[in-house]
């Protein structure tokens, strides 16, 4: 059985890996013996995850906003282990603007990082886990793929869309050996949720909205990642796993 989540010997690239639950994919699978390239736009975060994890692993800094970049990014992180075979597209932003509020650049830069950064830095790595038959895409959705929050009007346009994006992908990809899936994590104290967190009452109110009564750990999510990551979901594609305690259950 351990076989079916063995993913030693592949190479991953996790974006978003400087914090939060990118941080804790990118330890993951390093500790798992994969071979792991960390993307983010902080390089002293992404030395300190480094510094602190064990395995086999290599830092590329970007701003994956910047869409011209992407084809750079992808050589950047196949050079240090060679063709990727696991993306974890992590890497995220929540402007928390009203309506009312949102602007151009807010708006562009959300579905910039959240949306289009995943999918064009996917299609310029798939060339290389078609060659192999074999590749793992896991995209971050949101419970507000499917629920409206307040102030979160793009961010939810950006991830409702992600969860479209996850089903187009196998669709388009998973003949060749390739899935694609998607994690919508629920309320996980990281850098991302910390206004939500920063209000107790809130935090709270959240936890208590889930059937198990917490709100997540990091750690909750290493389960699930592998899961999509290894060949125990070989035949799982475009779907969106809910690790969120239940909260949508309700």
């Amino acid at each position: 059985m351990t076989a079916l989540f063995d993913v030693s010997g592949k190479t991953a690239c996790v974006t978003g890996a400087s914090s939060g639950l990118g941080r804790q994919a990118a330890r993951r699978l390093a500790e798992a013996g994969c071979r792991v390239v960390g993307v983010a736009r902080r390089g002293d975060q992404l030395a300190e995850w480094q510094s602190q994890t064990n395995g086999d692993t290599a830092a590329v800094t970007a701003d994956l906003s910047d869409r011209s970049a992407l084809g750079d990014v992808a050589s950047a992180v196949s050079a240090p282990f060679g063709t990727i075979d696991i993306l974890v597209n992590a890497a995220g932003i929540n402007t928390r603007q009203h309506a009312d509020d949102v602007t151009d650049n807010g708006w562009d830069l959300t579905l910039d990082l959240n949306l289009a950064a995943p999918f064009f830095l996917a299609q310029k790595l798939v060339p290389g886990m078609k060659t192999r038959g074999w590749g793992r895409i896991i995209n971050f959705a949101s419970l507000q793929s499917q629920r409206a929050f307040a102030n979160g009007i793009s961010y939810g346009a950006s991830k409702g869309a992600v969860e479209q994006m996850t089903r187009a992908m196998a669709e388009a990809w998973s003949g060749n050996g390739i899935t694609a899936n998607a994690l919508a994590p629920g309320f996980f104290r990281t850098e991302l949720t910390g206004p939500v967190f920063a209000d107790p009452v809130l935090a709270q109110r959240n936890a208590d909205q889930t059937c198990i009564g917490r709100n997540g750990e990091p750690a909750d999510l290493d389960g699930p990642l592998m899961f999509f990551c290894s060949d125990a979901s070989a035949y799982v594609t475009g779907q969106t796993l809910f690790v969120d305690g239940g909260f949508t259950a309700k």
